[in-house]
């Protein structure tokens, strides 16, 4: 959370309320709600929010709202009188007439700018896959990302049933975590994609997953975009710190998935080490 947005925030509603809690009236009030909400998702959150997670919100807060309004007569009659008024009575006619001119020409702006903005590059050049530290802090845990490897791979080996079990479970956790943005084939054409700067990863890259350790996958997926080093930004990526949501198994299961869907095997160690890299 973005307490320097969020606190603001509620000091304004709250402020409208206490001052306007008589004359703001339901439509003032459903008004206000809508801003908060629009506000508090555009930049209420540390990480950025995908425009698409934006708009797919706001149509639903706004239609729980209406739902509200409307699911009381005395209720829906005072959110409607404003409402009807202004788009009836001449005296309203001037506000009117700009409003409507107003919302096309900004539109049509918006659209231009957005066709014609030329492209600006990096304040400084950000590496795709930025190296990742010696160690990290997951759970309270302290782990060496140079030995660590996942505890429940050598089951392939020893106990395929187990691993089978493993795999399920990977799967569950990604279609309930992470299929939004890096879509149901893994291709990073999720539901939320097109929202993301840089787009989501592809998996079914080959270079991807196969040139890194499980190690790698653990740290970028436990961390997030706010882990990231330096050399990894300008980063306005939404992919948060999974470790506040998932369990370690739940984040180990998910690479097995990872490799078992897509057909790739981890880097194995000394293949890295053969190179001179660590990781």
């Amino acid at each position: 959370m973005n307490w320097l947005v969020d606190l603001p925030l509620l000091a304004i509603v709250l402020a409208l309320g206490l001052l306007f809690r008589r004359r703001l009236g339901p439509l003032g009030w459903l008004t206000v709600i809508w801003l908060s909400v629009f506000v508090f998702l555009n930049w209420g959150f540390a990480v950025p929010v995908p425009k698409s997670v934006v708009k797919l919100f706001l149509g639903i807060v706004t239609l729980s709202l209406l739902l509200f309004a409307s699911s009381d007569r005395e209720r829906w009659e005072r959110v409607k009188t404003p409402v009807f008024a202004f788009l009836t009575e001449k005296r309203f006619a001037p506000v009117l007439i700009v409003v409507v001119v107003l919302i096309p020409a900004a539109v049509a702006a918006g659209i231009y700018l957005d066709r014609t903005a030329p492209p600006v590059a990096p304040a400084f050049g950000r590496t795709v896959h930025p190296a990742p530290p010696d160690k990290i802090v997951v759970h309270e845990q302290t782990l060496d990302l140079v030995t660590l490897s996942n505890p429940f791979r050598p089951l392939e080996r020893t106990d395929p049933d187990r691993f089978r079990e493993h795999v399920a479970h990977g799967r569950e956790v990604y279609y309930s975590n992470c299929f939004f943005c890096h879509g149901d084939l893994m291709r990073g054409g999720g539901l939320f994609a097109h929202g993301l700067n840089p787009i989501p990863t592809n998996f079914q890259d080959p270079g991807t997953i196969p040139q890194f350790q499980e190690s790698f996958l653990f740290w970028r997926i436990s961390k997030g975009a706010p882990g990231l080093p330096p050399e990894g930004g300008p980063w306005d990526s939404a992919m948060p710190a999974w470790e506040k949501f998932l369990s370690e198994e739940d984040m180990w299961d998910a690479i097995l998935f990872l490799y078992d869907f897509t057909g790739y095997r981890p880097r194995a160690r000394h293949e890295a080490a053969g190179e001179g890299e660590g990781h």
